[in-house]
């Protein structure tokens, strides 16, 4: 699973590479190493609003329907396996609620005794882009005792590639990066889902990080 990523993209420079504007609701975020349990807003770009990069989402689904005593629980959605899209109440309500997650580079440990107890962790970025996206979906959940909105989004997964089976050997999983020219495609919720899954792969390059 992945929950820890860079993103170095300026505002300026994710303006660029998408070529439509940011907008002013949240704070701009700009990171390196990531912590998605700390429910950071990376800048996102949703089907519904295609022409604005979003920065009032936050990373950990929760679902419209969730009851308040789950926002504890929502870092379990920060990942969410494309295999279960269809049939977990979490996601399969929201399979039109597309988005592009920014990113510049993620981290994946790999195990080298069968408990975990010792690790190598690699950086892993694509080999065609510096700033790139995740595959994600999204949903809007509203406070009952406050009324306030809380929009929020989780990064969808897939089985992986033969570099992500040797890195990620654990749980053998990678997200579902997307390739540049696919990006659109995602966002088009008549696409199935399932034509983003394992063997469509993005061009991947891996080091070994300190």
């Amino acid at each position: 699973m992945c929950y820890y990523v860079d993103q170095k993209g300026s505002r300026r420079d994710v303006k660029i590479r998408f070529n439509i504007s940011v907008n002013n609701t949240g704070q701009y975020y700009e990171g390196v190493f990531v912590n998605g349990f700390d429910h950071p807003n990376i800048p996102i770009i949703t089907n519904t609003d295609p022409d604005q990069v979003q920065t009032d989402f936050t990373w950990g689904l929760m679902p419209s329907w969730a009851g308040i005593e789950q926002l504890e629980f929502r870092t379990g959605k920060l990942n969410a396996r494309i295999e279960d899209l269809d049939s977990k109440p979490s996601y399969r309500n929201i399979k039109s609620n597309r988005c592009l997650i920014i990113a510049t580079g993620y981290y994946e440990w790999r195990w080298l005794d069968p408990k975990g107890k010792k690790k190598e962790k690699y950086q892993i970025f694509s080999q065609n882009d510096e700033i790139f996206c995740f595959a994600g979906l999204y949903d809007t959940w509203l406070n009952p005792s406050t009324g306030e909105s809380l929009k929020t989004y989780t990064m969808v997964t897939t089985e992986a590639n033969e570099l992500m089976k040797y890195i990620h050997n654990n749980r053998e999983r990678m997200p579902v990066m997307l390739r540049k020219e696919d990006e659109q495609a995602w966002l088009d919720p008549t696409n199935d889902v399932s034509i983003f899954a394992f063997p469509y792969e993005a061009k991947l390059v891996a080091f070994e990080a300190a």
